[in-house]
């Protein structure tokens, strides 16, 4: 079963208070990540946020009558979508342990313009038009501008920089993927296997990988946590999941430029982060990039006849 939209309604101001609040949220997300990460192991993080998270999706599913059972055929599918997606949070808690809060909402945001660059390719009907092209141009144009900004020599900030980079490749080809399985499963339902099939293989990588699993546990860790779980997962899923269903993906993905602004500037409130004039640049460009592709995606849309066809 997929989730109804309907375009057609006013973006209300009040709907549009909470998408850019919830943007805001998301960019936080990556300030979260880190902050979380001064006290426990990647992968511990990632388990302890997936395995609670995905309890609270659970009973949201049970309070709103939502079925979990995936359709016949949609297990293997949903697996595959799952494991795309534990390999990409694999990549993105290892590589902030390398790299800054900062940075890594700027490189993590790029995920639209790959996506773009797949789907151009492999779904049809999306189609890089020049406007989109431009808007492609700034972004990865301001991806260069986080890897040249040699702030702090170490080896392992470029190593953290790639591991994100190659992390949200592996995100847009999830995205590109879930196109085809929103057709036959709910987002509830996408989500959800996300996180239960996720949280285990993370427990079980925790020992493996994380040395040591905790170094401390206070307030400040915990608060971290409790806000990737409470609220950028399971908040903002629901909430923006009720958006889409009333106003369309097309008005609310207008707000998403608000994710880096909002991770590059927390990073340095909370986390005492440098912001150089490399990164400053960098955010312009991709924050002006993700702009302009959201345009195009808006223009393309409305040049689409009720029938399916395109204006001419």
């Amino acid at each position: 079963m997929n989730d109804t939209a309907q375009p057609d309604q006013k973006l209300s101001l009040f709907a549009a208070g909470m998408a850019a609040f919830l943007c805001a949220l998301w960019g936080a997300n990556t300030v979260a990540i880190k902050f979380s990460l001064l006290g426990m192991g990647p992968f511990t993080s990632a388990a302890v946020r997936f395995g609670i998270s995905a309890g609270f999706l659970w009973a949201w599913a049970k309070v709103s009558g939502q079925s979990l059972k995936p359709a016949v055929g949609q297990l293997r599918p949903l697996l595959v979508n799952s494991l795309l997606f534990f390999v990409q949070l694999s990549l993105v808690y290892v590589g902030f342990t390398m790299t800054s809060a900062s940075r890594g909402a700027l490189l993590t945001n790029l995920q639209p313009f790959f996506l773009l660059f797949l789907a151009h390719f492999f779904l049809s009907g999306d189609r890089i038009t020049w406007l989109k092209l431009i808007g492609l141009v700034l972004g990865f144009t301001g991806a260069a501008c986080v890897l040249l900004d040699r702030y702090d020599s170490s080896r392992n900030l470029m190593a953290g920089d790639l591991l994100l980079l190659v992390s949200t490749v592996v995100w847009a080809c999830s995205a590109a993927y879930t196109k085809h399985l929103v057709r036959s499963s709910s987002s509830i339902q996408i989500v959800f296997y996300q996180l239960l099939f996720a949280a285990p293989l993370f427990a079980l990588g925790a020992p493996l990988w994380d040395a040591p699993m905790l170094t401390r546990i206070d307030s400040g860790i915990a608060a971290a946590i409790a806000f990737q779980v409470v609220l950028t997962t399971a908040f903002a899923f629901v909430a923006w999941t009720r958006l889409m269903q009333t106003y369309g993906a097309v008005a609310l993905h207008s707000f998403v430029f608000l994710i880096p602004v909002s991770g590059v500037f927390l990073a340095a409130i909370i986390l005492d982060e440098p912001m150089t004039r490399m990164i400053l640049l960098a955010l312009v460009l991709i924050t002006a990039g993700i702009l302009i592709v959201q345009f195009g995606q808006r223009r393309d849309m409305q040049a689409i006849l009720p029938d399916g066809s395109h204006k001419r």
